[in-house]
Formats: C-alpha cells, sequence, structure tokens
C-alpha cells in the first residue's frame, strides 16, 4: 500500500521569502505525525497546502498514492482543525458538528446518528443543544474535533489546536487526543511549536527550520540521539560542549577533551582522531556525584541557581566558565543551595556526539 500522504519536492515562495526549500516527507497509514518548528520555519504554510488551502509553486502532494495538488480543499477528504476554533456562535453544538454533512446532503436521519456517536467519543454527550458561547475553552476543541470526526476522514490536519488552553486543559486535551487514536485509523498531521506535545504524542515527527526539514524520526530517537545541533537545542533543553577528538591507537575506546577535562565517550561513530565535536548532555543525565563517579566523567561545579518544576528541580550549574542545566528529582534537590561547591557527573553513554556545523 501507498504512504497515507507523500509530500514530494514542495516549494512554496511568498515575494522575496522562501516559506518552504524542497520539503519531501512520507507518512504512514494511522501515524500521529508532527510537524514541528520555531514560528516562521514553515510548518503552517505546508499543512495548508496539504489542506489545499494554499498552492505550492512546485512539488507534489499525494494521498494514499493519488495526486491531490488541483483538487479543491473539499474534495481531498482531509478537514482541518484550526487553532481559533471557527464555530458557529448562532449554531448549537450538534447544528456545527453537522454542517459539513448537511453540505454534502447526507440524509437528516444518518447526521443525527453520526452526530450523536461522535459526541460521545469525545466526551461530550448531552451537550448538542447548547450554543459554543456557554462551553469552556476544552469543550469548544473537543467540537472542533468532532466536527472533523464526524465526516469519517482518512487524514485530519491540525493546525496547533492546543494553543488556546491553559496548561492544565492542554495536558487534559493531549490524553484525549490519545484516547481517540485508540479507536481509529485516522491519519494525523498535528503542526505545533510546542514540544511537549509532540514528544508526547508524535508517533514520529519533522523538525523543520527556515523552510526545510531539519531531521526526521520518532520522538525518543530525536531527543536522545539528535543528528544535528538544531535538534538538540529545539527539542528540551541540553548541554553542549566543544570537544576534539582523542582515540587511542588499535582500541576502540574514544575520549573527547573537552574544558571540563578528557571526557570518556561510548559511541563515537567513525570520527577521526582529533576531529572537532560537540558533546551533548540532557539535563536529566547531570547529577549529583554521590560515590566515586565510576563510569562517569565527573568534574567540579558551583550551582548558581535553582528552579522549581514542580517534580522537578533545574540546577544552573557554572564549571570552568561554563554554563550548565542539571535536572533532578525535587526530593534529592534538597540539600542543593546557591553557592555550593561539589561533584557533578554523567555517565560515558549519555555523552553524544554531533558534528559543531
Amino acid at each position: 500500500m501507498p504512504p497515507a500522504i507523500e509530500i514530494c519536492h514542495i516549494a512554496k515562495r511568498f515575494g522575496a521569502v522562501t516559506a518552504l526549500d524542497d520539503v519531501s516527507i512520507s507518512i504512514e497509514a494511522g501515524e500521529m505525525f508532527f510537524l514541528l518548528g520555531p514560528s516562521g520555519c514553515g510548518k503552517t504554510t505546508l499543512l495548508r497546502i496539504l489542506a489545499g488551502l494554499e498552492t505550492s509553486d512546485s512539488g507534489d502532494i499525494l494521498f494514499n498514492g493519488r495526486d491531490v495538488a488541483s483538487l479543491p480543499a473539499h474534495e481531498r477528504g482531509a478537514p482541518m482543525v484550526f487553532q481559533n476554533y471557527a464555530l458557529w456562535p448562532h449554531l448549537n453544538v450538534h447544528d456545527n458538528i453537522a454542517f459539513g454533512l448537511v453540505e454534502r446532503k447526507i440524509p437528516r436521519r444518518e447526521i443525527s446518528a453520526r452526530v450523536q456517536d461522535v459526541l460521545k467519543r469525545v466526551g461530550l454527550d448531552g451537550l448538542g443543544a447548547r450554543k459554543p458561547g456557554h462551553l469552556s475553552g476544552g469543550q469548544q476543541q473537543r467540537v472542533v474535533l468532532a466536527r472533523a470526526l464526524v465526516l469519517n476522514p482518512a487524514i485530519i490536519l491540525l493546525d496547533e489546536p492546543l494553543s488556546n488552553l491553559d496548561a492544565k486543559l492542554r495536558v487534559e486535551m493531549r490524553q484525549e487526543i490519545e484516547k481517540l487514536r485508540e479507536n481509529t485509523d485516522i491519519t494525523f498531521v498535528y503542526v505545533t511549536h510546542d514540544q511537549a506535545d509532540a514528544l508526547s504524542l508524535a508517533d514520529r515527527m519533522a523538525v523543520m527550520q527556515a523552510g526545510r526539514v531539519s531531521a526526521i524520526g520518532t520522538p525518543l530517537g530525536l531527543y536522545a540521539r539528535p543528528p544535528n545541533r538544531f535538534c538538540a537545542d529545539f527539542l528540551g533543553e541540553s548541554n553542549l560542549l566543544a570537544g576534539r577528538m582523542e582515540c587511542k591507537a588499535g582500541s576502540a575506546e574514544c575520549s573527547v577533551e573537552t574544558s571540563l577535562g578528557m571526557w570518556r565517550v561510548a559511541d563515537a561513530g567513525k570520527r577521526p582522531q582529533h576531529s572537532e565535536v560537540l558533546c551533548l548532555v540532557r539535563p536529566e543525565n547531570l547529577q549529583p556525584v554521590i560515590d566515586g563517579g565510576a563510569g562517569m566523567n565527573v568534574f567540579d561545579a558551583e550551582v548558581k541557581g535553582l528552579r522549581m518544576n514542580g517534580a522537578t528541580v533545574t540546577v544552573c550549574l557554572s564549571a570552568a566558565g561554563v554554563d550548565l542545566l542539571a535536572t533532578v528529582l525535587t526530593q534529592n534537590s534538597l540539600g542543593l543551595k546557591r553557592r555550593d561547591r561539589r561533584r557533578w557527573g554523567v555517565a560515558h553513554e549519555n555523552v553524544v556526539l554531533m558534528d559543531p556545523s
């Protein structure tokens, strides 16, 4: 079977601005696929091209092997969920959800049955008679999702659907979206700049930068082993140290000379002796050294500040003129205070090497 969506060499310019530059992505059926990146990276433009709301300057868009580039939006079978809800204020919940079915001249009895079914699926059973203005933000977002689901599409496109919700509601709606996926084989393409949405929901994601795809992979793969500096910086917090490879002749063991000392690494790839590298250490892998630090790269650091996150505390460190971040469990941070000096360490296998460019 062909992929659910094939994006082939898409380019788009707005005057002198290149919004998309030779973008190619393949998305499998049933995937929750994220387009992730900072503002202006081209992710929303790409989604609008998929939806038929924008045209590309070049390239092809295929849905299940069918070229849809020339089809209008309503013939593509890929409804779009907008971040501003776009609900009709004068229509009740039932009629907002039924709107697309009415336009398609579906029989009234079938419309009623499909709307009632989707109301149950999104947890709005019994609220069909309410107007949008009498719903909470989370409930309005569920109506928008229901309006797309009721069409029984093969593909749903989501444009930052949780951006208008507060932090608690965002978490709740992530859980609701995850539940919806359990009972459907719909392919979702989800645009966001929020790393938490992508890391918690995505099967795979494309990280975009300046109109191009910087990397494609699973959330865990891109977070734990990012292929480049941009991904390392954008996906979560990171510590990046410049270094130079120092490999023993005839030995698989390699070390990196850094400003914090000579660090051993578990996987150096095929990098040659004396090559320049970046050492990535995620903050949660940087921990206080309790015992001798066996199997770790150890260094002295001063605590410059503490940032409470709830279950964890972010510790701001300074070591040999280098600013670092460490994340420790709150229960393990009680003895830490500003201007403390102590040893910190990172396990050899948690040092990820990347090219400096």
